[in-house]
């Protein structure tokens, strides 16, 4: 499922952004931070941080991190913190890749993290993580309407994007990296032509799904990002064996000279920072892998990546360009969900949680757009079956590519849509991460609510209840006489009030 390239109307935006925000790059092999300033749009980067923690080293067996790694990695986001914390939410956005994609939910590591840095943490898909590469990188571009490549190589996987201007139209997320390359075929610290012919082999199987696919996309030009492609670039220059980004034949000549070294500590070329020797070699292989399937040539090399894409996600958002809309927009019409039934249950909604907001406190904006959006969606799942159309619908947006989305704000859209009718689903909201536990279940019950007043389809407008909420109880009362002439209508608050009872929340109306 493709879902680049549509518009759609943005929903209304959240405060203007901080002139000074930053973005936090949790990654396999090193973490990075960049504080910019932002005027009118646009980037001036003002500090930078990086640290090689070597994160994708520690993952156990069980999906949980080492130890000794976990502690580097909160030492490390411990420091970053005292340059982040006095920025307020919302200023700082921090993601987690391919390492913590893999380590356990309900591993404490993400609490400790989110505590050391002082703000909340996101672990992306994969394909999200190459649509931020693209656009940071895109960023760093002079702008063109050239089709270009774009890869970066991680610690653990590799994105390889195609994309124009702006506009990435396809992504992809290898299971590839510096880090885990090195660990599998070059553990014992051999630089040998086995291992090396073993790691390429092993990385143009991984590519070759989808090689076919980027070969016929019929791209112009093919750009690198990332700390692996800018090292070997500047190992090429120091060696003079290719003056300007990477060559196919400057890339040979840099696999043979590592087959020659024989191990990782002799590998001793100029531009070659000590810290980047020991995972160079499975760089390496993942590049020259890249290049014989893909058919590259030549690769310029971008300073832009994830992080630098981040931030300018975030201007973007501010600027009535959240590709989360353009997302739920595509996502509506895909599946053709009656959006005047859909935009009447998001009004009632979130006319009920002004009501409520004074008793139940604020709400944070992003969770408040995600119930916008789960209104939106509640009805997808008719396109499979109108039988348990609910279930449908959230295996749908768990398992979907998401542009845009977090893994948990994915994982509470689809509980929105799970919970909207029937059975309240206690179990889907307590595997949330805690801190979405409560505030999620009081917005399935807005949303529960909003589409039983619309159940009729009508467009007729309906009476607005008043609302409030005492202690775990929810209280509406509508004008004087009207469910006495609804009959229909009060019999299925009846039923509701007893389904919600099941969960341990009171309703009440009169």
């Amino acid at each position: 499922m493709s879902l680049d390239d549509s518009p759609a109307a943005p929903e209304r935006s959240p405060a203007p952004p901080a002139p000074t925000v930053a973005a936090v790059d949790l990654g396999s092999n090193s973490f990075h931070l960049i504080v910019a300033h932002i005027d009118d749009g646009h980037m001036r980067i003002t500090d930078r941080l990086k640290e090689m923690v070597r994160l994708g080293e520690g993952l156990t067996p069980e999906k949980d991190l080492d130890p000794e790694v976990a502690e580097r990695a909160l030492a490390c986001l411990e420091r970053f913190g005292q340059r982040l914390r006095s920025m307020p939410p919302g200023s700082v956005r921090a993601v987690g890749t391919n390492t913590l994609r893999q380590v356990r939910e309900d591993s404490d590591f993400f609490e400790r993290a989110e505590q050391a840095l002082g703000h909340s943490i996101d672990v992306i898909a994969g394909r999200e993580e190459a649509r931020l590469i693209y656009l940071g990188v895109a960023h760093g571009l002079a702008a063109g309407a050239e089709r270009r490549l774009v890869v970066d190589i991680g610690g653990g996987s590799t994105e390889i994007i195609i994309g124009m201007g702006f506009t990435p139209r396809l992504r992809e997320s290898l299971h590839m990296g510096c880090v885990s390359m090195t660990q599998r075929y070059f553990a014992d610290g051999r630089t040998g032509a086995r291992a090396m012919d073993s790691a390429e082999l092993a990385g143009a199987l991984e590519v070759r799904p989808v090689r076919e696919l980027f070969r016929k996309a019929g791209w112009q030009a093919a750009v690198g990002s990332s700390g692996t492609i800018r090292s070997i670039a500047a190992v090429l220059a120091a060696e003079g064996w290719c003056e300007n980004g990477i060559s196919a034949e400057g890339l040979k000549r840099l696999r043979d000279a590592i087959v020659a070294r024989g191990s990782l500590e002799a590998l001793d070329f100029k531009g070659l920072s000590a810290e980047r020797r020991p995972v160079f070699a499975g760089g390496v292989a993942v590049l020259r892998a890249v290049f014989e399937t893909l058919g590259i040539a030549h690769m310029q090399v971008s300073d832009y990546a994830l992080r630098e894409g981040l931030i300018y996600e975030m201007i973007g958002r501010h600027r009535q360009a959240d590709v989360r809309e353009r997302t739920v927009a595509t996502l509506a019409r895909q599946f053709q969900i009656d959006q005047a039934q859909a935009a009447r249950v998001r009004t009632t909604a979130l006319m009920l949680h002004r009501q409520l907001a004074t008793t139940w406190g604020p709400c944070d904006p992003a969770q408040l757009l995600v119930l916008g959006w789960a209104a939106r969606l509640h009805e997808i799942g008719l396109m499979v079956a109108h039988s348990q159309y609910q279930k449908h619908g959230a295996y749908l947006l768990r398992n979907a590519d998401l542009p845009g989305f977090t893994r948990h704000e994915q994982q509470l859209l689809a509980a929105l849509v799970l919970g909207h009718r029937r059975k309240f689903p206690q179990q889907e909201f307590q595997s949330l991460p805690k801190e979405l536990r409560e505030p999620g279940r009081r917005l399935c019950v807005l949303l529960r609510l909003a589409v039983l007043m619309h159940r009729g389809r009508s467009p007729d407008s309906k009476p607005d209840p008043s609302a409030r909420a005492e202690d775990n109880r929810l209280i509406l009362r509508f004008p004087e006489g009207w469910l006495a002439h609804h009959p229909l209508t009060r019999l299925e608050f009846e039923q509701e009030a007893e389904r919600l009872a099941a969960a341990g929340i009171g309703l009440v109306f009169e």
